[in-house]
């Protein structure tokens, strides 16, 4: 025997299938996968930027970084430290004597200075740094038309 559709049973589906296409936009969205991070056994690149070191025939901004850690290890080590200590340090770690100038550590009247400036000439330019009792900072400034970095009187390296 066989059943034949009838208009009802039509209508019946038709009214289903409208639902559930109806109904299909209430359902909540599965959401998408996240990926998980997964660790890796590859050391990481090391960084591209070279240990700070003097460049010799270079420019005072090729030279900055060396010259702001050498400085930066003298302070931490000594605070203001003296302009003979801080000259030295430098000549040991490669820059020419005949190229620095240094501020004195007394006035005139044997009180200690607020600060120590030291300077290197470089290629038309100076390189400065300055010891205060609690930093130390530094700067690149043109070369003055005397030919040296600092103003006023310096202290001699003469030794």
């Amino acid at each position: 025997m066989r059943v034949r559709p009838t208009r009802r049973l039509g209508a019946v589906l038709a009214l289903t299938l409208a639902a559930a296409v109806a109904l299909s936009g209430c359902v909540a969205e599965t959401p998408e996968p996240t990926a998980t991070p997964t660790t890796s056994t590859t050391p990481a690149p090391e960084a591209s930027e070279t240990a700070p070191m003097l460049r010799p025939g270079e420019n005072a901004v090729a030279n900055r970084r060396f010259f702001d850690q050498i400085n930066t290890e003298y302070f931490e080590a000594n605070g203001r430290g003296d302009g003979r200590s801080i000259v030295d340090n430098l000549i040991e770690n490669g820059f020419e004597k005949q190229d620095m100038e240094v501020t004195a550590d007394t006035t005139a009247i044997g009180l200690a200075t607020d600060s120590i400036v030291v300077s290197v000439r470089i290629k038309g330019e100076c390189l400065l740094g300055q010891f205060a009792p609690d930093n130390y900072v530094s700067s690149i400034e043109p070369l003055l038309g005397t030919g040296g970095c600092l103003v006023g009187k310096t202290r001699a390296i003469d030794w």
